[in-house]
């Protein structure tokens, strides 16, 4: 039973790694600790995933999320609407290397940094460690250890 939860949900976060351009589809909620030690969440875009293994974005160098990641390497990742919630809970990186920038651009970064090459962005690996999944449609549901 487990097993299926997370073949359906990991095919639905890889679904989300297309951004569209239209409502928060290719949106995830990102949570971090940030320099108070509480919790912050904010939007960001889903640039690639393997799944629930691990999920990656791309972010700036000098943002409040590389500063809090610097900081506190725990994490959270969620993904919601009224047909499912996917919450994953695990450790967060950052990543400068130009080639898997490369491999995460999308066009719509561009809105905010030159291309893929640009110093001031920065990837964001996302490895989940431990996952709660709901189903609205047949009401399925499964928590678990990865």
């Amino acid at each position: 039973m487990n097993q299926d939860i997370l073949v359906r949900a990991s095919a639905l976060i890889n679904s989300k790694t297309d951004y569209v351009g239209d409502g928060m589809e290719g949106y995830v909620v990102l949570s971090l600790i940030d320099e108070y030690g509480g919790p912050t969440s904010a939007a960001i875009t889903l640039s690639k995933a393997d799944g629930i293994r691990w999920l990656s974005f791309l972010a700036g160098t000098d943002s409040n999320k590389a500063r809090r990641i610097t900081a506190c390497n725990k994490a959270c990742v969620c993904l919601a609407s009224s047909e499912y919630n996917i919450t994953l809970a695990g450790t967060i990186e950052i990543i400068t290397d130009p080639l898997v920038k490369k491999e995460l651009w999308q066009d719509v970064f561009s809105e905010h940094y030159g291309d893929w090459q640009d110093p001031q962005c920065c990837a964001l690996r996302f490895h989940t460690e431990r996952y709660s999944i709901f189903f609205a449609d047949d009401g399925t549901e499964a928590t678990g250890i990865l």
